[in-house]
């Protein structure tokens, strides 16, 4: 299978692109230096690569920042889908396409509506999640409207090695190693009280692969592991597994304008579809994320 990557070099297209060539897939990557929402240079790519699979990754993904600047979030996330979807479908053989989406568009929820199957109402709570349910519009659209085979995922957190510290379990891995060699005794940290559903990367890019071949046109699927775990959790996991006794303290700008309490989902309709399981443990993930900075 020859695949198309879009958001290539990125933390999960890294581990994409790995798994696919382990998988004995042909792969090609495009990242920053293609604008994703400019047609004639993605129609350009799409001819040159004519692409069997196209796995869409590319966005602004950062919650936080997307307060800052709403309006180019929405050209990336939204215009930008609608370009690759208008560029797969100028090829003589549909490619399917593989849209990420976020668990982030089920917004603010009540707890009992946990844990999130793909039929709970969605209610985004931040321009990211807005940007994100309207590229998911677009791309049913495309279904509903042209036929094209399209799959839409909304992954819920997911963490490993490689991942920007803009992100919480980076961030703080990066800062627990930081503390150890500069000797401090105090970490800033934004909101711990948070409570979220994490999935090692290595697993959701074994789902992305598993749908693309066997998940069904034009269906949304979750991509989680079910559980839910505080980030005040997490961070004494980190610490432990550091040896550090380090004080956490609140930065108050690292605390959203809106976050989410919680966020658990239900991946029933993934298992049902291809028999996916995640096979890695938070422990293992941090672990790895905390070794990661300490060779950096």
């Amino acid at each position: 299978m020859r695949a198309l990557i879009t958001g290539g070099k990125g933390f999960v297209g890294h581990w994409l692109a790995a798994h696919l060539k382990d998988q004995g897939d042909e792969v090609a990557v495009i990242d920053i230096e293609t604008d994703v929402a400019d047609g004639p240079a993605v129609r350009r790519v799409m001819a040159d690569v004519v692409p069997d699979a196209i796995y869409h990754l590319a966005a602004m993904t950062h919650v936080g920042e997307s307060w800052e600047d709403p309006s180019l979030v929405l050209r990336v996330n939204v215009l930008g889908t609608a370009e690759i979807l208008a560029a797969a479908r100028t090829l003589s053989v549909a490619p399917r396409v593989l849209v990420v989406s976020s668990a982030e568009v089920y917004g603010v929820v009540d707890p009992g509506q946990l844990p999130l199957a793909e039929d709970t109402p969605t209610a985004p709570a931040s321009p990211y999640a807005a940007s994100k349910l309207a590229a998911e519009d677009v791309s049913l659209q495309a279904w509903r409207g042209y036929g094209q085979p399209v799959v839409v995922v909304r992954p819920f957190n997911h963490i490993g090695p490689g991942q920007s510290p803009n992100f919480f379990v980076p961030a703080l891995a990066k800062r627990i190693v930081d503390a150890r060699r500069s000797g401090a005794q105090a970490l800033r940290v934004g909101t711990l009280t948070t409570r979220r559903d994490f999935t090692d990367v290595r697993d959701v890019v074994a789902a992305y692969r598993l749908l693309m071949e066997q998940g069904v046109l034009g269906e949304v699927y979750n991509v989680c592991s079910g559980r839910d775990v505080a980030m005040s959790e997490v961070a004494a996991r980190l610490l432990e597994l550091a040896g550090a006794d380090l004080a956490l303290e609140t930065d108050p700008e690292l605390v959203r304008p809106v976050d989410v309490p919680v966020l658990r989902g239900d991946a029933g309709k993934l298992r049902d579809a291809t028999g996916w399981e995640p096979v890695i443990p938070l422990a293992t993930t941090l672990a790895d994320v905390l070794a990661s900075w300490e060779a950096d």
